[in-house]
């Protein structure tokens, strides 16, 4: 049987790491190179970096973050793939296969592809038969309607009518290796999973499904796998703020009788 994946996902905002909630609101939380150290420390399976800047990319170069003035995202991709010991997906900002060529060049083992794949579905296919689709995650940022439907929206904010099933199914059958599965409801809001839209998606692919977006305690992380069927369970905030983070979430499930590596626990 695969084993689960715990995988920390860290968002981006013109170079420096941050939190978010609803795709709104940021606050600034450090030095996106220096956290890899503490993740190979802590046994975690893969990383996932998201660029959500706006508009072009900007490096900043502040001393309190200890953040060098950076040309651009593959100058923080190169930089974290020297350190980093694990899986590492790089995401934001793709729109042409030259971009996913030149983060797997600089040290990205995968890329998630979100607006450029709605714009152009065969994208997705296009990819895949570049970099194979082991290489491909489809982003989906969905939102809840009033009729309980799920769309998917764009990079979180712009709507499209899209519905989250056909889309993350289309997706599949286009060529992704993988599903980012996010919440723009639940983001920062530290209420849980979103485990109904979850357990659809799962239950509509064939390939590892990621859940993102809500995580407030370890039980929601089991929630993901055991009530929405996910193969793997992705959190930001939780992360930053609790110390030993990584290690209590992975005592928390091997001793839920989940499928986890257990390295790192010792």
């Amino acid at each position: 049987m695969l084993k689960h994946r715990l995988i920390p996902c860290l968002f981006l905002r013109n170079g420096a790491l941050v939190q978010s909630r609803g795709f709104k609101r940021y606050q600034m939380l450090g030095n996106p190179i220096v956290a890899v150290d503490r993740y190979n420390q802590w046994g975690v399976d893969e990383l996932v970096y998201i660029d959500i800047s706006p508009g072009e990319y900007t490096g900043l170069n502040r001393e309190d973050v200890a953040i060098h003035a950076r040309t651009n995202i593959l100058d923080i991709i190169r930089d974290v793939s020297k350190k980093c010991f694990m899986p590492l997906t790089f995401g934001g900002g793709i729109r042409t296969l030259a971009n996913i060529g030149e983060r797997l060049s600089v040290g990205a083992d995968k890329v998630t592809v979100n607006t450029a794949a709605v714009d152009r579905p065969a994208f997705i296919s296009d990819a895949a038969r570049e970099f194979g689709s082991q290489c491909i995650v489809l982003s989906i940022d969905a939102k809840k309607l009033e009729d309980g439907r799920y769309i998917v929206m764009k990079g979180g904010k712009t709507a499209t009518e899209l519905d989250v099933v056909a889309w993350a199914k289309q997706g599949v059958e286009l060529g992704a290796g993988e599903i980012f599965l996010n919440s723009v409801d639940r983001d920062g809001t530290q209420q849980g999973y979103a485990l109904d839209l979850i357990k659809q998606v799962t239950d509509a692919v064939t390939i590892p499904v990621i859940a993102c977006g809500g995580v407030g305690t370890w039980e929601h992380m089991a929630e993901g796998i055991t009530q929405g069927g996910a193969s793997a369970v992705a959190a930001a905030n939780i992360f930053s703020y609790k110390e030993q983070s990584i290690l209590e979430a992975k005592k928390f499930l091997v001793a839920a009788g989940l499928n986890f590596r257990p390295e790192g626990l010792s």
